[in-house]
């Protein structure tokens, strides 16, 4: 399981987890497809749960270590290679500005309702 897919089953399995019933991974990606997940709620309700002041709407590493997910440099560089980055992986602000952006832009293609601020 890539990077992104552990994103979005944190997010998205998170929506999912008040439903009644073991749902299977194939019908939790049909839910998903068919009812958008508000994903602002759940990212806060991750940071609130960390204890820490994180900035999950401006900062890439911030948004993984809400999620508890590996937000060292090495995993951003690996999920800039999934995303499709083509910039330089020594530029890491940029490539963190970049992945952000591609980041929250997945997530709304996917089923998620973004804040449309957050979206270019």
């Amino acid at each position: 399981m890539g990077i992104f897919d552990s994103i979005k089953k944190a997010i998205f399995g998170e929506a999912k987890a008040g439903t009644a019933g073991g749902a299977s991974t194939a019908s939790v990606g049909s839910a998903t497809a068919t009812q958008q997940v508000d994903v602002a709620p759940i990212l806060d309700k991750a940071v609130k749960d960390t204890g820490q002041n994180l900035a999950w709407k401006t900062s890439i590493v911030d948004l993984l270590k809400a999620l508890k997910i590996d937000s060292s440099l090495t995993a951003r560089k690996e999920l800039a290679h999934e995303l499709g980055y083509t910039g330089s992986t020594d530029d890491s602000a940029t490539m963190n500005v970049w992945l952000h952006k591609a980041v929250i832009k997945k997530l709304s293609e996917n089923g998620g309702k973004v804040p449309a601020d957050l979206l270019d």
